[in-house]
């Protein structure tokens, strides 16, 4: 089989479930079923793949719908506790306080606090957070799962404490000591800095665009302009979070660029709201509800309750503290307790008797965190028990329909990653498509670099399994090509960052937290704009760093 019939055999799930989803506007629970028989018939008659790597690597994407699910339900479970408690209705008075312009709240909300969420504890944590929070604030359920895909750009390079770096790049590397000419941990640096550069550069501007966006496709005028009108306020909000990320990056390392570029891009903006600094003349709100069109309506029911008795804001906001709080100290190697919660571990090894496994460490995955929170919140906000089982219905309920897009969804994309396990000594079918791309692209390699990156991570969902997957097969193509390995690397970890836009299942994972399953194709139609401004910007960047500053 020529690698061009490969490529084209390695390419039609992609653009099948893209024709299906965002061309034809099929929901997601029609056209993942059908994706994933096609993948698994591709897998098996191109790829030579055994039913019984076809099966164990589906049952090894239920462990990982299990992590997904679990996530989903925690993050759900805790807003709905807040709503019950009453804590939700003083968040939002805590905000018109602060501002009442959607554009400003937006800033703070999603992009430093979903950010700071993400530097914590990553794989999709923030968006299940920060969309069901924006709802329950008045954004519309679409923009709330569209924002949330957003802001799974920047900061997601260094998520999770630096986890697509330190366990994606450097296990993709197959875990050698030297790289080169230099030590693995020398490299891994830079790497990081170079990586911290090119996100401060182009992620700067992410929050002009997830304002313009949102006034453009959900204001009463759909106005690029009114976006643009807080203009100096949204660079300065990018900039309060990327200067300090890039600083981070290149003095302490890949752990905590992410954690605390927002934790000092919060501080920043607040203050400059306070004494005014940048603010808009100008003030902006969605239309008044009742104009809304029903595909911007989730199923996440939003009244929420007034306390019995005075609440304080740093109160009502107390159960979200706690999670970020214990988020970092699980995720911190030094100080141990991640380990102890990876313990509990739930696994089966050669699965089927093939060489694929797969496992969970349920108590590690942040749901664990958020469900451990949300019931603190029984104690902390005074609730009822009886309230606290409406919470349990309301999310139990919205499991249901995300359960079955996932079911289908994350074994397909076992089965397409799994699939260099076959008959035929070939390789998988994503290291093909970067394979065939890279035979034909030559000397500007830096401008694809990172597309094979979001490339991998609209397939895994995930930044680090796309390093895991490429990060071989791109120093290998800058070594062969004679450009810094370290940049190439870079541009791929960066591109995965701004693949997480448009990963399937994190989109179906975000819809999910708001009820707004079946809508998917519609948001991929958006966060398409987004992903094709950054990949342009980075694929220039490297192009310049390349040829003409000779990186």
């Amino acid at each position: 089989m020529s690698i061009n019939l490969q490529a084209l055999l390695a390419i039609l799930p992609i653009l099948s479930a893209g024709t299906m989803l965002v061309g034809f506007r099929f929901p997601a629970r029609l056209a993942m079923p059908f994706v994933f028989i096609l993948t698994a018939l591709i897998g098996s008659f191109a790829w030579q793949m055994s039913v019984s790597n076809i099966l164990a690597s589906a049952i090894q994407g239920l462990f990982i719908t299990f992590n997904i699910l679990f996530i989903i339900f925690a993050a759900i479970l805790l807003l709905n506790t807040l709503k019950h408690s009453g804590a939700v209705h003083v968040i939002r008075q805590g905000f018109s306080d602060i501002s009442s312009d959607r554009r400003i709240q937006l800033i703070i909300i999603c992009w430093l606090f979903g950010s700071f969420i993400e530097g914590a504890s990553g794989f999709g944590t923030p968006a299940a957070i920060v969309a069901p929070l924006l709802v329950a604030l008045g954004f519309p359920a679409m923009t709330a799962v569209m924002l949330g895909m957003m802001v799974q750009s920047t900061p997601v390079t260094f998520g999770a404490v630096g986890t697509p770096i330190l366990i994606g790049v450097q296990n993709g590397l197959e875990n050698t000591a030297v790289i080169g000419d230099v030590s693995m941990e020398v490299f891994i640096q830079q790497v990081t800095i170079y990586a911290a550069m090119l996100h401060a550069i182009v992620g700067t501007l992410m929050p002009t665009l997830m304002v313009m966006m949102m006034t453009r496709f959900f204001g009463a005028n759909r106005s690029w302009t009114e976006g643009l009108a807080i203009l100096p306020f949204a660079v300065f909000g990018g900039l309060a979070f990327t200067v300090p990320y890039f600083l981070t990056g290149y003095f302490l390392g890949p752990a905590f660029p992410s954690l605390l570029g927002a934790l000092i891009g919060v501080g920043l903006v607040v203050l400059a709201i306070k004494t005014g600094f940048l603010m808009p003349n100008d003030h902006w709100d969605f239309p008044q509800r009742e104009y809304w069109p029903s595909h911007w309506l989730g199923k996440l029911e939003t009244n929420e309750a007034i306390p019995i008795r005075s609440m304080t804001v740093l109160r009502a906001w107390l159960p979200y503290q706690l999670v970020v709080i214990l988020l970092v100290l699980t995720r911190l190697p030094e100080l141990g307790m991640g380990d102890w919660l990876k313990l509990v571990k739930i696994s089966w090894n050669n699965i089927l008797g093939t060489a694929i496994s797969a496992s969970t460490t349920p108590l590690y995955l942040p749901a664990f965190i958020l469900l451990l929170v949300s019931l603190l919140t029984i104690l902390l906000h005074g609730m009822s028990v009886r309230k606290y089982q409406h919470a349990l219905h309301e999310s139990t309920i919205t499991l249901v329909s995300a359960g079955f897009v996932l079911i289908f969804t994350v074994p397909m994309v076992r089965i397409y990653i799994n699939s260099g396990i076959n008959g035929l000594d070939i390789a998988s079918m994503p290291i093909t498509l970067a394979q065939w791309v890279s035979v034909h692209v030559g000397e500007v390699w830096p401008l694809f670099a990172p597309v094979i990156g979001a490339l991998g991570a609209f397939i895994a969902g995930s930044n680090t399994v796309s390093n895991l997957m490429f990060t071989q097969f791109q120093f290998s193509v800058a070594e062969s090509l004679g450009i810094t390995t370290a940049l190439i690397v870079a541009l791929q970890a960066v591109g995965a960052a701004a693949g997480n836009m448009i990963a399937i299942h994190n989109v179906v994972a975000a819809s999910a937290t708001v009820g707004l399953l079946g809508q998917e194709g519609a948001t991929l139609r958006r966060t398409l704009l987004p992903l094709i401004y950054y990949l342009t910007a980075l694929g220039m960047l490297g192009l310049i760093l390349v040829h003409l500053l000779k990186l």
